[in-house]
């Protein structure tokens, strides 16, 4: 497993790498997987080791690690132009095209984007836009940001503070005014004899009830995942989001999308939102939005709020927030050319959307078969992206005892089959490349079916 000599890649990562979001107890004890290139959805590590990336790196390769039409439109352009912003009046041809087709293809008539580096720089962006118009409406109160327990939405200090997760309290965060409201999984949260569309009247109920707490003018928006990624893929309850959507327009606040996850086919829809019927006032995209081909986040505003934000720029001459690579001319043209390949079709190959649309089946209905060991106690997902939740006794949902790191350890023992999956919580998750085929989703099915009995086996 490990190599502990001196000048191995392992002691290497170790001697000058501070790692995140990394368990160190199993770096201490396999040490860190160093990769070198990638074949479709496969990666190969520094010593020639194949593991079929069921992550697709994090949630973003969907095109697969090699694809051809990516790699030169990124080469193109850094021959053309390799690198600009969009600050001062200024910005490339490839900017101005992708904020068109962002806009064509979105649920939105019309509207307007503002670029950053990633999904975190985009959630931030959107709640400084968000704080921006309440002070220049006359309602510099209007800034508390609801989202929900379990939510994920960045990193950076906002984006971390908007995130429902407890670990954020290391950094004592979420900062003041915002406020997060009870995770929609209904499988986990839904009370003893509560239905589902009780459960979901419930979660209106809450929602209404915190609008009242605090007061509508002083909340700025209501920001959720059409599906929660990092939570542990977690869809909403049956009719979630049309009973969210009709109270937040009740008291004019604003929905947003975090579709960074959820953006450009993973749900097997366009869009998120679309897949459970809504349109929100904005989305936040980035991931699949250049397919992992480059950083990239955007902020796409409906007409309404690009409306609002626009009239209130025009007020004070400029809106004094950017990055230096905000609109970058080869992130752009990656972009251009990554939804030409999931959402169109590109160089006589179909839509990779397509294939989502194929495979998902076959998907769901192996989630479903591995759903059946009693030791899992829910397979949940939407399009290719699931989730397997462990527990110690499936009747009473027990989750198995936190110090036992059960998914860390299937997710270590299927990196010992050659599968790369992702541990969150009590659950391992899949969100494999919209390349994949169908051999390789039996290949992907049959590690972890055989780390799940291993592991199983060993701890209870």
């Amino acid at each position: 497993m490990r190599d502990d000599s001196p000048n191995s890649w392992e002691a290497r990562a170790d001697a000058h790498s501070f790692y995140g979001f990394t368990d160190l107890p199993s770096i201490a004890e396999r040490g860190t997987v160093v990769l070198t290139h990638g074949e479709g959805p496969y990666v190969v590590d520094v010593h020639g080791r194949k593991y079929l990336d069921s992550n697709s790196g994090l949630w973003n390769m969907v095109a697969g690690f090699d694809h051809k039409g990516m790699a030169e439109a990124a080469k193109a352009q850094y021959d053309r132009f390799p690198g600009y912003h969009s600050l001062f009046g200024r910005m490339s041809d490839q900017t101005v095209m992708l904020s068109e087709k962002l806009i064509e293809v979105s649920p939105f008539k019309r509207g307007k984007v503002f670029y950053t580096n990633s999904g975190s720089e985009a959630n931030d962006t959107m709640v400084k836009m968000l704080w921006f118009l309440g002070r220049s409406e006359g309602k510099p109160e209007r800034r508390k940001i609801l989202t929900r327990k379990n939510g994920y939405h960045g990193v950076t200090a906002v984006a971390a503070s908007m995130t429902g997760k407890p670990y954020n309290e290391v950094f004592g965060l979420p900062l003041d005014g915002f406020i997060h409201l009870t995770c929609p999984h209904y499988w986990r949260e839904g009370r003893k004899g509560e239905t589902e569309a009780e459960f979901t009247a419930r979660m209106g109920k809450e929602l209404e009830d915190v609008i009242e707490r605090e007061g509508a003018d002083t909340i700025a928006a209501f920001v959720a995942e059409p599906v929660m990624g990092a939570g542990g893929v977690i869809p909403p309850s049956e009719g979630y989001f049309k009973t969210v959507a009709l109270i937040l327009k009740k008291h004019g606040i604003p929905l947003v999308a975090d579709e960074v996850i959820t953006g450009f086919g993973r749900t097997g829809s366009d869009w998120g939102c679309q897949a459970y019927d809504f349109i929100p006032d904005a989305i936040i995209s980035s991931k699949n939005l250049t397919a992992g081909y480059f950083p990239m986040g955007a902020v796409i505003l409906g007409p309404e709020l690009a409306d609002r934000l626009q009239a209130a720029v025009e007020e004070v001459e400029e809106f004094p927030h950017g990055f230096t690579a905000s609109g970058h001319p080869v992130g752009c043209a990656v972009a251009l050319k990554a939804i030409e390949v999931i959402m169109e079709g590109s160089d006589g190959a179909a839509p990779l959307i397509d294939n989502v649309r194929a495979l998902t089946p076959k998907f769901e209905a192996e989630m479903a078969r591995l759903a059946k060991h009693p030791h899992i106690g829910e397979a949940r997902g939407k399009g290719l992206m699931g989730a397997l939740e462990a527990v110690k006794d499936k009747a009473t949902k027990t989750p198995f005892d936190g110090d036992l790191s059960v998914s860390e350890r299937i997710a270590n023992t299927c990196t010992d089959h050659g599968l790369i999956c992702r541990p969150l919580g009590q659950a391992v998750v899949l969100c494999p490349a919209f390349v994949m085929i169908e051999p390789q989703m039996d290949e992907m099915f049959q590690k972890l079916e055989a780390a799940l009995n291993k592991v199983f086996e060993e701890v209870v």
